[in-house]
């Protein structure tokens, strides 16, 4: 369902409409914020505050530009109110709230959130060992001995976590990801 259809049914008191966009963009917004906010709850909480205050205010709400813009404004706008409340709470260089994103970091944050969700679903073993592979560069032999595990077991268990990840991403997506781990071993 894309955006304008989600914010039409939002407007018209549908939770589970509510519930998709949650889903959608909960994790991006969270990571935004939380490269200016100490607090990893308290970004959470900022981020479940724009949904309700989404939610509670639909009727009032104009979106000009798009729904996710508005998100990103509305987040922005809660870390300002944030910070007139506790100063220590929010790190800004400078003393200047973060500006709003631009569309290709806003798509920055949809890979990455995107990428999140899906390696969280993978097996805890399975993760351990793609973690290993793209995140801190080893090689399959480094992750075998790091784990006590043979090599033909990592490489059983990345090609099983390249399937997942195949399946559960944006084919543009994995192939930057699938890409970017290949390079390294």
């Amino acid at each position: 369902m894309n955006d304008q259809r989600i914010w039409e049914n939002i407007i018209n008191g549908d939770v589970e409409a509510l519930r998709i966009l949650h889903e959608k963009y909960y994790h991006q917004l969270w990571l935004w914020s939380s490269k200016y906010i100490k607090n990893d709850t308290l970004a959470e909480e900022l981020v479940s505050d724009c949904f309700i205050k989404l939610w509670n205010c639909r009727q009032n709400i104009v979106i000009e530009k798009s729904l996710k813009s508005y998100l990103y404004m509305m987040l922005r706008n809660q870390m300002v109110s944030q910070s007139r409340k506790s100063k220590h709470e929010i790190v800004t260089e400078s003393n200047q709230f973060p500006d709003l994103p631009d569309d290709i970091t806003i798509n920055n944050y949809d890979f990455y959130a995107e990428l999140y969700s899906a390696i969280n679903k993978i097996p805890e073993q399975r993760r351990k060992i793609l973690e290993l592979a793209a995140f801190e560069s080893l090689t399959y032999k480094e992750i075998a001995e790091q784990l006590n595990i043979s090599v033909n077991t990592v490489k059983t268990q990345m090609g099983r976590a390249y399937q997942f990840l195949k399946e559960e991403l944006d084919p543009h997506n994995f192939l930057i990801l699938h890409l970017f781990v290949k390079k390294k071993n």
